[in-house]
């Protein structure tokens, strides 16, 4: 059967819709060009209509006949007189075209004496780096006119530069990075400091566009977030590459924030993601809340190596294997992990050769987050032990086939300190806190479009997932809610999103990879009678009075019957 064409309104219907709308904005364009005196005296007439009415309720009851004989009179006479009304009429039409004039301010046509001052000194600084001696016609040069060099321009209420359009010569070196650098950090000098500057480079059209950008909102807490399973929100960014947005709840409020959102899973291209940053800048934070938001679909197992308590709250949750902040217990964890990322590949392609899918046990995400990695590299070499770091080479190198993602986290200053695995399979990148151009270079592999400032709140920085667009970030609020210096508000959402507590709170405790985490085992159950046992009692011990009397006198006196039972009869036979 021949297929039908597509209706011609159904196949060039957008550009219908586009022709359309167009001739519909030109008729209103015409049309008010045409009745703009009409809209005048319009506007006009109900203005003096509401003068008017102002007029009758402001005056005083006991003056309103006065006032309504001195209207009359004055109609009775302009209706008696030789062509009152026509001249009346006239006088209203020209009363009413007066009060219905557009009163809004006229821009001024250029900036004021002080925008003017501004621009020309801005100007004058960028002579040494957009002119050339061998330019016949520079658009650079001292006492030149800066008005061709700035097309565009923009000025905020404090009288500094908001939006700035630069011209610069074809000659310039703005494929280099050095070079683009070098005129950034001089725009952001000369137009204010304190303020973080986007910059866009149109290398076609020699323009450089400089914008001011808003603070990110650092008033976000810990909630659940909009998003489908295998999506993590790492923080929130501004609109400038990110079309997408969530809808966030701020107390009563509801807004929509645009987000900086994290693909793992089989399909993912940046299965891992490595997060650095300065003491304090929210490097836990941000652990904290992709924990939070993995136990919504997976299992997690935490390794802190710094030691400080910061993932208490999730230890003996449900979905959390094991938070280990020892040695002994980080090389455990992470070999188990390791065992559990070959099994989960051999089980996988065990059913794909067979045709069936993959077990339900394969499918479960297992996150793995190490916070400060480095410092349990530092004990093993000091104990000639194994470096847990090397632990990671088969869940960063098989783990997104296996469902298995890795999260490290450690101090800026120790970059270079990771493991080769780390660095080469962590493509998903965030950069937390202040840090230098050659920091985030180095880290990210791109340098931002943006300025960095020098005070930033907790949990603000960079992110770059892959070889896409480097991103500000702001980590939403998810601090400890067992330190005593968390906002009450605060403490109470991260709260509300654990998940409930059902082992027995205990950080030694290693994941075995045959039983299940989250059951208590039977074993140790049965063995702690025997192991009372084999101690010496409490109960029997505390009968007799302190010190305990020796065999000899027990001997000697036969009117004492009761410690005679109590050392010729044996617990242990008692039990059994």
């Amino acid at each position: 059967m021949a297929r039908r064409p597509l209706p011609r309104i159904l196949s060039n219907g957008s550009a219908q819709l586009a022709r359309s709308r167009e001739l519909a904005r030109t008729a209103a364009d015409s049309a008010t060009d045409v009745l703009h005196p009409l809209i005048t005296i319009t506007r006009g007439l109900r203005r003096l209509a509401a003068a008017g009415r102002r007029r009758w309720t402001q005056t005083p009851k006991e003056r309103r006949g006065a006032l309504l004989f001195l209207v009359a009179s004055v109609i009775l006479v302009v209706a008696l007189v030789p062509y009152g009304p026509l001249l009346a009429a006239i006088t209203l039409m020209a009363a009413a075209a007066w009060q219905g004039r557009d009163r809004t301010p006229a821009a001024p046509d250029g900036p004021d004496e002080s925008q003017s001052e501004r621009l020309k000194s801005l100007y004058e600084a960028l002579v040494p780096y957009f002119s050339a001696a061998e330019d016949p016609e520079p658009l650079y040069a001292h006492g030149g006119a800066w008005d061709k060099a700035f097309p565009t321009y923009g000025f905020d209420g404090g009288g500094r530069i908001s939006h700035l359009v630069v011209r610069y010569p074809a000659y310039f070196t703005d494929g280099e990075a050095e070079s683009r650098a070098r005129i950034e950090h001089l725009l952001a000098a000369k137009s204010g400091r304190g303020r973080e500057y986007h910059f866009t480079w149109d290398g076609e059209g020699n323009q450089l566009t400089l914008g001011v950008l808003l603070p990110l909102p650092a008033d976000i807490t810990a909630q659940h977030f909009v998003t489908a399973p295998g999506e993590t929100v790492l923080g929130f960014t501004d609109p400038t590459h990110v079309r997408r947005t969530l809808p966030l709840g701020h107390g009563a409020q509801q807004r929509d924030v645009p987000p900086v959102v994290w693909r793992t899973g089989l399909r993912s291209t940046e299965p891992h993601l490595l997060v650095l940053g300065q003491p304090g800048s929210g490097v836990s934070t941000l652990l904290r809340s992709i924990a939070l938001q993995a136990l919504q679909h997976g299992d997690v197992v935490i390794v802190d190596g710094g030691g400080t308590g910061e993932y208490a709250c999730l230890t003996g949750r449900d979905g959390v294997l094991a938070v280990e902040c020892g040695p002994s217990g980080a090389t455990a964890s992470l070999e188990w992990a390791a065992t559990e990322t070959e099994r989960r590949l051999i089980a996988a392609n065990r059913a794909h050769q067979a045709g069936h899918p993959p077990p339900d046990d394969t499918r479960r995400p297992l996150w793995i987050l190490l916070d400060r990695p480095t410092a349990f590299t530092h004990l093993a070499a000091a104990d000639d032990r194994k470096d847990p770091q090397a632990l990671l080479q088969v869940p960063l190198r098989h783990g997104r086939p296996a469902n298995v993602t890795v999260v490290v986290a450690d101090q800026l200053d120790c970059f270079e300190a990771l493991g080769e695995p780390v660095r080469r399979h962590t493509r998903a990148r965030a950069v937390l806190g202040p840090a230098t151009a050659d920091q985030l270079q180095s880290v990210l592999g791109a340098p931002p479009h943006t300025t960095p400032i020098d005070e930033i709140p907790p949990g603000r920085g960079y992110a770059r997932l892959g070889s896409g667009p480097v991103h500000r970030l702001q980590v939403p609020a998810t601090p400890n809610p067992y330190d005593d210096a968390t906002p009450e508000a605060h403490r109470e959402a991260v709260l509300a999103l654990l998940p409930p507590r059902t082992t027995p709170a205990d950080g030694e405790t290693v994941p075995e990879p045959d039983g299940s985490p989250g059951e208590p085992e039977p074993l140790p159950t049965e063995q702690a009678p025997e192991r009372v046992t084999a101690e010496p009692v409490p109960a029997v011990t505390a009968e007799p009075p302190e010190p305990r009397p020796g065999p000899v006198p027990v001997l000697t006196k036969d009117p004492l019957p009761n410690p005679v039972p109590v050392l010729t009869k044996p617990t242990a036979a008692k039990r059994g």
